[in-house]
């Protein structure tokens, strides 16, 4: 085992070599033992929906059973993937709109509204009404209106309404505009069923509808119901890795995506009669932490640390300091049950949606939330005294995250002339070339973290300001691209004063997963903000997840390039190839269609080069050619602007 290979971070090297000593199972352990993996499978030219399969193209056997053929096959498997990718995090958005609704209404004491600025706001946009009503009056309205956009029965969805005009206009024409959120699913599936669609042109079209139900449904309705009900994140100053981890507090671990138990869990442990009570166990006292996208959540809005990304749950276990961990809902790890076992760390399912067998399952009900989160840490805090040898690696990183759509705006122009125009004037004057989005996830076929590091390293020396969200905001916070003075080191003279000028780093680290429908909102407040194009295929934009690993990841990237951006994926993880015709669409033909395609590399100083490329292709077709220089003008001169 060459650990290099499995990582470039110190201290997952080093838990991976002490998980080797001990004759310990990881992931990659368990990559090894798959290996070689199906080739079938890694170019989507397998079917198992019917029972007369499950049946492989090849020169061999060019058709299916049923006489389906390559192209039909390939279309079905990347739909029926966006499709769960769309299910994951809408399912996620709707149990956060039944918890909202229920906290308007009173019927839990333990989650109350905190952004009321911001439900006034929604409100105003989904045309509730506000004058002379509280919050609660108004919150139970907004909450019924997003609980009836997974299941309505007609229209369309209306977060769509935030895309610019000429967007709509395209979405239209496409016949891609999302209806029911759960209606696209369904559709997804039945579509994808033996028998039913089988053209891969029309396949691939509702996966698009499907997908731009997830970025401009589900998951923008799950970021704006999450901001009010727990605070909308601001920019601040937290540490992440495995360092993070205590070695004299009772530690506390969360892992999942879902805020409702996470947030709920680090108020328990904060309470003074929980501290007090790890005091007498013997302990200074109690050190939560996160994992995954609700780590992304609890330092955005808490500053509580991260202890890692999805590569990192295991080891962090291993590191036989942890007294409990509780996890939710995806990128969870059956794996870590087995790990568990050799340590003293309790482990918890707490989603009605995810259980695991021989698991403790204790689910967070937010009609009595809070108790049952006290049970949770009380129960850590009395396995405090049965934690045997440790080993905490000392690597931990400074970086701040928590940038969001208003925070941005804030920083960028004050409380009364809050706007994107200084992004768009420095896009513009060339000072900043374009924007990149750097998102999602840590692929152990991947040496840990690199693909993230290396494309955020290149792109911000080229002038490009950076966004991140998910596992790729974790790697770079480990690796202290997240620290401005760090970044800001290697970031090119145009970007580096800009940033300096507004106290912005030049990656900002924007959340969760979920999270990725603020990027939606960006651009579209940019186009409309002026100067770059009437619509988000004509910014200087471009996105980019090279370690994808879910679903999720591939809903992501199709809403992306269904609203008009080139995604970047990588080849080696992309499994749909063995399709010409569906490769030569979504690689090229898409953008005809709908504005955005796909482009495939797996290496990430090339694909953060092919992306600097479509950055300045998109400026030449702005007119927008060399950096200009500032010029202060007289006032003539303003006179006859």
């Amino acid at each position: 085992m060459d650990v290099k290979k499995r990582s470039g971070d110190k201290a997952a090297q080093e838990m991976i070599e002490h998980m080797a000593e001990k004759g310990q199972e990881n992931i990659w352990d368990r990559l090894d033992a798959q290996s070689p993996q199906c080739g079938f499978g890694k170019s989507g030219v397998c079917c198992r929906i019917c029972t007369m399969g499950p049946c492989r193209i090849s020169k061999k056997a060019p058709l299916g059973v049923c006489g389906a053929d390559v192209d039909t096959i390939v279309a079905r498997n990347f739909l029926r993937a966006v499709a769960g990718g769309t299910s994951a995090h809408s399912d996620h958005g709707r149990t956060v709109a039944e918890a909202f609704v229920a906290a308007a209404r009173e019927e839990t004491k333990d989650y109350k509204m905190k952004d009321i600025a911001k439900l006034h706001a929604l409100a105003k946009e989904l045309g509730v009404e506000t004058k002379g009503r509280t919050a609660n009056e108004i919150g139970i309205d907004v909450g019924e209106i997003a609980l009836a956009e997974f299941g309505k029965s007609r229209g369309t969805q209306l977060m769509t309404k935030r895309a610019p005009k000429p967007r709509q206009k395209i979405w239209e024409k496409q016949g891609v505009v999302p209806r029911a959120i759960d209606r696209e699913v369904v559709e997804a599936i039945h579509r994808s069923t033996m028998g039913v669609d089988q053209d891969y042109l029309s396949l691939l079209n509702h996966a698009s509808r499907t997908a731009l139900a997830d970025g401009w449904g589900g998951s923008m309705l799950a970021t704006e119901l999450q901001d009010i009900l727990f605070g909308t994140p601001s920019p601040g100053v937290g540490e992440v890795n495995l360092g993070v981890i205590s070695k004299d507090e009772v530690n506390i671990i969360v892992h999942g995506h879902d805020p409702l138990m996470s947030e709920i869990l680090a108020e328990a442990a904060s309470l003074p009669e929980m501290v007090e009570k790890a005091k007498q166990a013997g302990a200074k006292g109690i050190a939560v932490s996160g994992l995954c996208c609700t780590a992304n959540e609890l330092l955005a809005r808490h500053g509580i640390p991260i202890a890692g990304n999805f590569l990192c749950q295991e080891l962090a276990i291993a590191t036989g300091a942890v007294e409990m961990m509780a996890v939710d809902v995806q990128c969870v790890m059956q794996g870590l049950a087995k790990v568990a076992s050799h340590y003293h760390t309790k482990l918890f399912t707490t989603a009605h949606q995810a259980k695991m067998t021989d698991v403790e399952h204790v689910e967070i009900d937010e009609k009595d939330a809070l108790n049952i989160a006290k049970r949770l840490v009380i129960a850590a805090i009395d396995n405090y005294k049965n934690r045997g040898e440790i080993k905490i690696p000392d690597d931990k990183e400074t970086g701040v995250m928590g940038f969001t759509n208003e925070s941005i705006k804030y920083m960028l122009g004050g409380r009364f002339r809050a706007s994107y125009r200084p992004l768009n004037d420095n896009i513009i004057n060339g000072k900043i070339r374009g924007i990149a989005a750097i998102v999602g996830c840590s692929n152990p076929k991947v040496p840990m973290d690199s693909t993230p590091l290396a494309m955020a390293k290149e792109l911000i020396k080229r002038d490009v300001l950076v966004l991140t969200t998910g596992c790729a905001t974790v790697a770079c916070g480990k690796r202290a691209m997240l620290d401005s003075n760090e970044a800001l080191k290697l970031a090119g003279s145009g970007l580096r004063q800009v940033c300096e000028t507004v106290g912005i780093p030049p990656i900002l680290a924007c959340g969760s997963c979920i999270d990725n429908s603020r990027l939606l909102v960006a651009t579209a407040e940019i186009v409309a903000e002026g100067g770059l194009g009437e619509d988000i295929n004509e910014l200087p934009l471009a996105g980019a997840c090279l370690e994808s690993i879910t679903e999720k990841a591939l809903a992501i990237g199709q809403y992306f390039v269904a609203s008009g951006v080139k995604v970047f994926f990588s080849d080696a993880l992309f499994p749909f190839q063995g399709s010409d015709n569906v490769m030569e669409y979504l690689l090229g033909g898409i953008s005809n269609d709908l504005g955005g395609q796909w482009a495939l590399e797996s290496d990430p100083v090339k694909a953060a080069e092919l992306m600097l490329e479509h950055i300045e292709a998109k400026r030449v077709a702005l007119g927008l050619k060399d950096e200009t220089e500032r010029k202060l003008l007289g006032m003539e001169e303003r006179r006859e602007l």
